[in-house]
């Protein structure tokens, strides 16, 4: 909790320090309302004037003013800090997610992360608002009203005592009862977070498969079990409150109860000051008892509160695996070169990719084929370093990819992942997202969208170019999004092509002529395309073929047909015996 405190500028710490000012001023008047209430106890019991009388309740209205002026000026500067501090962590705990690699994003969930980002770091917030007023004000007020009683009665001394004891068993037993299960609360949000993100992305498989039933019955059984554990930490909690004023009700009767009797047994003059003493002893014992009943609206929050700033410093201590390097600028230009490269992903026994090298060079076109689960994508994935080799190295440009400043990397990069991503926005602002090593002219846009053969359905839109696209592009259809992703990378005017099984969505025919115009376009840099149809890569300069992560053949089309076994029998389930 207090590493978090950290991210607290000077700006509200200074805020915090004139709130504490203003704090301390409001006690100081709260504590002189029961002195002018004996004052005036005293004055009607020894016939004062009623201008005396009058005046001592100025003084009272006056400080209750004051009182709440304070404490008006004290939760709007508390307020600010408090929203400052949640913005400042959650800034924070987002940038430190996007610098996260694949292995650290699946170490903690999707689902964990966003509750990270929103939930838990609105508890911390939480506890800073009422603790900044109620921390910090309930042991100034504890400590000044028990100077003011001390020394006047012991008999109430020790009722008061006694109260506050029996207060800090209840306090302790409860939060000793709830503190472990706010971690669980937590672990349970993520969890309901991740099947109802399921289930929203999955909308169209759970209606096709009629699994409505079954996703609810999931989510109720996740929902139960939230509810329920829940359940039972408010009502422990409950507890307090009716304890809290049973325990207040019981000291104010206990100590008119003693004051009645010390009054029966004391003399005229003393009664006098028994009962001024009883009525003064009455409001500061209330004081110290609201003193910890507002520790209580603390103690109510900080178990979650905690649980949540241990969450968020997970996030924020967790060391990124994929680390930026320093070089910006490569030895060679548009060149990828694999050595000896091994990789298995985190926690996994066995290898992915197995001893692959290979060479790209400058304006060629290198094709990877193989079955399901050859390798292939995560092949492609390594370059941009979405993960790091286990072994061997990666050359761009004649580099270690490891050296390269991230940044500079991937401006080298076109990346077109297999499963088009838009982004919510226009389709201008999709086509030119992101920082490009070159400014994207509204010329390189519409070069793009021709290019990509994304043309024809963008010019039917009502606003062209400046239509809009829902979040995930759930207002174009699959062929388009493609299409739209391909002109995005195309844009950026890269060195790198990659193309993760990009045309896979795109009929023979678009598929055709984008690889035409996409030949002609992008001449002098290198393209890397990871494809499941031959007739995609036919022209490629050299076409890797996998199988279970290791080469099994290279060569151009003609050669593997005759050198490589794997490659003729996908060629035999896809070509015609002419085109063989």
């Amino acid at each position: 909790m207090i590493k978090l405190f950290k991210n607290l500028g000077k700006k509200e710490y200074g805020y915090m320090v004139i709130a504490i000012i203003f704090i301390v001023i409001q006690v100081v008047l709260d504590l002189k309302l029961p002195d002018y209430m004996s004052e005036i106890t005293r004055l009607i019991q020894t016939e004062g004037s009623v201008q005396s009388i009058f005046t001592q309740g100025m003084y009272m209205l006056g400080c209750a003013f004051g009182s709440l002026l304070s404490s008006f000026i004290v939760g709007y500067l508390a307020t600010y800090i408090a929203s400052k501090f949640g913005q400042k962590v959650r800034d924070k705990v987002y940038t430190k997610v996007l610098d996260f690699s694949m292995a650290e994003i699946k170490e903690f969930s999707v689902a964990s992360l966003i509750t990270r980002t929103t939930n838990d770091v609105g508890q911390v917030q939480m506890l800073i608002s009422f603790g900044l007023q109620a921390l910090i004000k309930a042991p100034i007020m504890a400590v000044m009203a028990v100077i003011k009683i001390a020394g006047k009665n012991m008999q109430f001394s020790i009722l008061t005592f006694i109260t506050v004891i029996l207060l800090l068993i209840l306090i302790s037993i409860i939060i000793s009862l709830v503190m472990p299960r706010f971690k669980i609360v937590q672990k349970l949000t993520d969890n309901l977070n991740r099947i109802t993100r399921e289930n929203l992305t999955g909308i169209r498989v759970i209606r096709a498969f009629n699994a409505e039933e079954y996703q609810t019955d999931k989510f109720n059984e996740a929902n139960k079990k939230l509810t329920n554990l829940q359940l039972f930490n408010q009502r422990v909690m409950a507890i307090m409150s009716p304890f809290m004023s049973l325990l207040m009700s019981s000291l104010t009767l206990a100590i008119y109860v003693v004051g009645a009797f010390l009054i029966n047994e004391a003399n005229l003059l003393e009664k006098i000051d028994i009962f001024s003493d009883m009525v003064v002893f009455s409001s500061y014992a209330m004081q110290v008892i609201m003193s910890f009943m507002m520790l209580v609206m603390i103690f109510l929050i900080y178990p979650r509160a905690s649980v949540s700033a241990k969450r968020i410093l997970e996030v924020l201590v967790t060391d990124n695996q994929i680390k930026s390097g320093k070089v910006k600028i490569g030895k060679e230009i548009g060149t990828v070169e694999f050595k000896n490269v091994s990789f298995k992903y985190p926690d996994a026994d066995d290898y992915m990719i197995r001893n692959v090298s290979f060479k790209a060079k400058k304006g060629e076109t290198v094709a990877f084929i193989g079955g399901t689960g050859s390798g292939k994508s995560t092949l492609i994935n390594l370059i941009p370093r979405f993960y790091d080799v286990t072994e061997g190295e990666i050359l761009v440009d004649g580099v270690d990819v490891k050296k390269y400043d991230l940044e500079s990397l991937h401006q080298k990069i076109g990346y077109v992942p297999q499963k088009a991503f838009m982004f919510r926005g226009t389709i201008k602002e999709n086509v030119a997202y992101g920082k490009s090593s070159q400014p994207i002219t509204d010329e390189n846009i519409q070069n793009a969208i021709a290019v990509s053969q994304a043309s024809d359905f963008v010019s039917k839109m009502d606003d062209g170019v400046d239509s809009f696209i829902a979040r995930g592009g759930t207002n174009v259809s699959g062929g388009q999004k493609q299409r739209l992703s391909i002109a995005r990378a195309i844009a950026r005017r890269p060195e790198i092509y990659v193309f993760d099984d990009t045309f896979s969505a795109l009929d023979y025919q678009t598929d055709f002529n984008l690889r035409r115009d996409l030949k002609k376009y992008t001449k002098d840099a290198t393209t890397l395309i990871v494809a499941q149809r031959i007739g995609t890569i036919l022209e490629a300069d050299q076409i890797i073929v996998l199988e279970d992560g290791e080469v099994v053949g290279m060569g151009k089309h003609q050669e593997l047909l005759k050198n490589c076994t794997v490659y003729q029998e996908i060629a035999k389930s896809q070509l015609s015996e002419e085109e063989l």
